[in-house]
């Protein structure tokens, strides 16, 4: 009996937070159960494709122009069609229209996941975007969501069933993800602020709007002006990159903070560069459930988030970490530099930070519950045909 073949269609497969979900998702599922292609409507990042282990892959780039994604339902059915996948599982709004070629191409199962919100929807209250959903939504046979806030999105704007959505959210692996052995920021070999007197804030992501780099630089250079001596040993390193690289380095340069400014670009070694920080920033204007915020807890840092969308799930205030109102430059400010007038507070957030990571956001229960999601769909798929 052949293997079924799940095809995951994405906007851009390159270094991401839904990206990085999708890797740890194809390299845990049981490869005697399923067969994987990417299927991405614009491109692929060859080198990002390398933390895939598994050989057997296909990766298929589409070369999307701007705009409305229907001049490719024709090729999307086509490379369906020849495929044959059991389940299409497209990813958020950008390439939920490929539901309808997927429904065409009479693929039995078509998972749709909303993963997070975009800038131009912080609080789902667009009601284009809405509209959207509902219309594609008779070409989807079940939704993932993958907070309780986007859970409830599906449930009370776009009207989906609660039989015909999951809530899964994203795992972690606390093993690669994990404190150092003394609590204490490690070194890392290129790093400007090995100097363990400092205190290091850092966030991981790509310098997209929506995560507002921007307003993290201006808290940041607020925080070591308004702050007395203790604010003067506090540090910033930002980890990513993206379109708004030379905007965040010409705010750092405008606020006199680019020598206490580390812009280390894309990383392969995340969770070393993770234990070189005391503290984790997101100040993201929209969030699902963020990797990042995982990946940082399970390292166990404090997390300083703003108060939007799954953000409010991972960071409880005053317990493991902080939370502020969006694109409030004092309150982040005034939030860091309680962490730097009182690192051992800090500390002991990360403690518990970490405690809730292995009681609730294991990577591998987050793989069993999509593992049986997609036999149950499958299996129901089959008895209707």
């Amino acid at each position: 009996m052949k293997i079924p073949l799940i095809a995951h269609i994405v906007y851009s497969f390159r270094v991401g937070g839904l990206e990085n979900g999708m890797v740890n998702l194809i390299n845990r599922l049981p490869v005697e159960r399923y067969r994987h292609a990417i299927i991405s409507l614009t491109d692929v990042d060859t080198a990002f494709c390398r933390r895939i282990q598994r050989k057997d892959v296909a990766y298929v780039e589409l070369n999307k122009a701007p705009g409305h994604g229907i001049k490719l339902f024709p090729r999307v059915y086509r490379v369906l069609r020849q495929m044959r996948p059991a389940v299409v599982h497209t990813r958020n709004l950008a390439a939920l229209e490929m539901s309808l070629p997927a429904w065409a191409a009479r693929v039995p199962v078509r998972v749709h996941g909303e993963h997070g919100r975009d800038v131009d929807d912080p609080d789902g209250s667009n009601r284009t975007y809405q509209r959207v959903r509902r219309a594609y939504k008779p070409f989807v046979s079940h939704y993932i969501a993958l907070s309780r806030d986007l859970d409830a999105y599906l449930g009370e704007r776009i009207a989906v069933a609660p039989g015909k959505r999951s809530l899964i959210c994203n795992g972690v692996d606390a093993s690669r993800f994990s404190p150092t052995a003394d609590g204490r920021h490690m070194a890392v070999a290129d790093s400007p602020f090995n100097d363990p007197s400092l205190y290091v804030f850092g966030t991981v992501g790509r310098m997209q709007a929506v995560k507002n780099h921007v307003g993290l630089v201006r808290a940041f250079a607020h925080m070591r002006r308004s702050g007395g001596a203790a604010a003067q040993r506090a540090r910033l390193m930002i980890v990513g990159d993206g379109p708004l690289h030379g905007e965040v380095a010409a705010i750092a340069r405008e606020e006199d903070v680019s020598d206490y400014l580390w812009l280390a670009g894309e990383r392969t070694d995340v969770s070393e560069v993770m234990r070189a920080m005391d503290c984790f920033v997101l100040p993201s204007l929209a969030e699902g459930i963020s990797n990042t915020v995982l990946e940082a807890m399970a390292c166990g840092l404090p997390v300083i988030a703003s108060a939007v969308g799954g953000n409010i799930e991972l960071v409880h205030d005053g317990v493991n970490g902080s939370l502020v109102p969006a694109s409030h430059v004092l309150d982040l400010a005034d939030a860091m530099l309680r962490y730097v007038l009182d690192a051992n507070h800090g500390r002991v957030q990360g403690s518990a930070a970490r405690a809730r990571i292995e009681a609730e956001f294991s990577l591998d229960g987050m793989v069993r519950r999509y593992d049986e999601l997609y036999q149950k769909l499958m299996a129901r798929a089959s008895a209707i045909i």
